[in-house]
Order: C-alpha cells, then sequence, then structure tokens
C-alpha cells in the first residue's frame, strides 16, 4: 500500500501545468489495465509502484524525466519496499525511456516488464477519438517545438513504432491493441505529414 502522503505528492506532480497527457489521468488509464492484468504480473507489487511513479518528473524540454522519475522512486520508496523491489521498480522506469528489454533479466522480471511497457503504450491501441485526443495533448506538451520541427519529430517518432515487427512484446496486449494502434499510427503519420 502506498501512503497517502507519498500519493497526495505524486497527484500535485501531475498536475504540473506543462502536463496535457502525462497527467493522472494517464496514470489511471494505466491502473485500469493493469488491475485487469494483474494476475500475469510475478511481481504485481513493484510493478504498481513503477505505475505510479513512472512519469513522476515530466519536463517535455529535459532528455533525463525517466532517470529522475526513477530515482524519486528510489527515494520514496526506500524503507516501505525491499531493497529488491525498489531496485525493480526504478527499472522498469527506466525501461521507459527507450521500451526495449534488457537481456540480463530473469525470466519473470523480464516478462514483468514486457507487460508493464505494454501497458505504458496502450494508447496507441485506444478508440480513435482518445487516440486523437492523446495526439493533440503531446503537441501541447510540446508546444515551444515550431510546428515543421514537431511534425518532422513526431513523424520520426511514430514510425518508428509502426515499423516494429510487434507494437505490443505480449501475446495479450498484441490482441488487443495491435490492429487499433497500427491504424492509428498510419493516420496519425498521414495527418502530420498533409500539416
Amino acid at each position: 500500500m502506498i501512503p497517502s502522503h507519498l500519493m497526495s505528492r505524486l497527484m500535485e506532480r501531475y498536475a504540473e501545468p506543462q502536463r496535457h497527457y502525462h497527467t493522472w489521468a494517464h496514470v489511471e488509464a494505466l491502473l485500469a489495465h493493469y488491475r485487469k492484468w494483474v494476475r500475469y504480473f510475478q511481481r504485481p507489487g513493484p510493478v504498481l509502484w513503477a505505475l505510479y511513479w513512472h512519469d513522476a518528473i515530466y519536463d517535455p524540454q529535459a532528455s533525463d524525466n525517466e532517470e529522475q522519475s526513477a530515482r524519486l522512486l528510489e527515494k520514496e520508496a526506500a524503507g516501505l519496499l525491499s531493497p529488491h523491489d525498489v531496485t525493480f521498480a526504478a527499472r522498469l522506469i527506466r525501461a521507459t525511456a527507450t521500451h526495449t528489454i534488457p537481456d540480463d533479466l530473469p525470466t519473470a522480471d523480464a516478462e514483468d516488464l514486457a507487460l508493464f511497457l505494454d501497458l505504458d503504450l496502450s494508447i496507441l491501441g485506444a478508440p480513435e477519438e482518445v487516440y486523437d485526443r492523446y495526439e493533440q495533448a503531446i503537441r501541447a506538451e510540446y508546444a515551444f517545438v515550431p510546428e515543421d520541427a514537431y511534425r518532422a519529430g513526431r513523424s520520426a517518432i511514430l514510425k518508428g513504432f509502426l515499423d516494429r515487427d510487434r507494437l505490443y512484446f505480449t501475446d495479450i496486449a498484441h490482441a488487443d491493441w495491435d490492429a487499433a494502434a497500427r491504424a492509428n499510427l498510419t493516420r496519425a503519420i498521414r495527418a502530420l505529414e498533409q500539416g
């Protein structure tokens, strides 16, 4: 159980004015998926902490948000989780920087990380209207980027996902979200390229 004072501080962080997508609503959306699939996690406790803290630090102009969020979790979870679980939760957060699974993880931890990363990309497979609001919110977070540069950069990011053989690591996420995600990404890329 996460203490109420930590939860209150987290909610304040997720309410910061620079956030439009990376808000408490994003956390709640991931929590809904977590609850649906919690039985698939080997270590649901540290996964839940990582879910809450994974975007705790969010500055669209910074390049180390994941690292800073992981460090914050390490500080705030100390004494509340075992050192082993704190380390794992922080590792889950750090993995969101690249959305890849390191080769050195034990199988059970790698499976938990795979599903955690899939949850983080669940928005890609959302219904069209939800996905379109997501794209608008991301644009608002990057309002400081000139339009042409934003369209080029965002297109490259979305094409990177679309070019993957599999968008989602796990079979359950792949089955639920892959087709919708590919349709959303294709549509978003087309809109960005057309301006």
